[in-house]
C-alpha cells in the first residue's frame, strides 16, 4: 500500500476483483458467441437468431449502466452505505461500455473499408 492508500478492510478489494471476474465471464461469452457466428458462416449473412444475441447483449450492457447509476445515486441518498460495492459496479458498467463502444468502432472501421472498396 501506498501510505496506508487502500489498507481498509478486504471487502473493497473482495468486491472489486468480484466484478473483474464478472466483466471477465461476460467478455469471454461474448467472445464465443462471436467466433459461433463466423464459424462456419463464410458466405451467409448472420441469421436472426444472432442479432436477437446482439440485442441482448446491448440489453445486458443498458441493464449494467442504469443498475450503477441507480447504485450511485442510493450512495448519494445514504440508501447504501458500501461504497466499495459502488465502485465496483461503476467499474464495471464502464468496462463494459468501452468495451462495447470498442466492437463498435471496429464494425464501423470495417463498413467503411467495404465501401471504399472498387467494384
Amino acid at each position: 500500500m501506498v501510505n496506508g492508500v487502500g489498507s481498509g478492510s478486504g471487502m473493497g478489494r473482495a468486491a472489486i476483483e468480484a466484478a473483474l471476474k464478472r466483466q471477465t465471464e461476460a467478455m469471454n461469452k461474448l467472445h464465443d458467441r462471436m467466433e459461433n457466428m463466423s464459424g462456419g458462416r463464410t458466405s451467409e449473412s448472420p441469421g436472426f437468431k444472432d442479432s436477437m444475441n446482439a440485442v441482448e447483449g446491448l440489453k445486458s450492457l443498458d441493464g449494467e449502466v442504469k443498475k450503477a447509476d441507480e447504485l450511485a445515486q442510493k450512495l448519494i441518498t445514504g440508501e447504501v452505505s458500501d461504497f466499495h460495492e459502488v465502485a465496483a459496479q461503476l467499474k464495471q458498467s464502464d468496462l463494459s461500455f468501452k468495451f462495447a463502444l470498442q466492437v463498435r468502432n471496429k464494425l464501423v472501421d470495417a463498413y467503411r473499408e467495404v465501401m471504399r472498396m472498387g467494384v
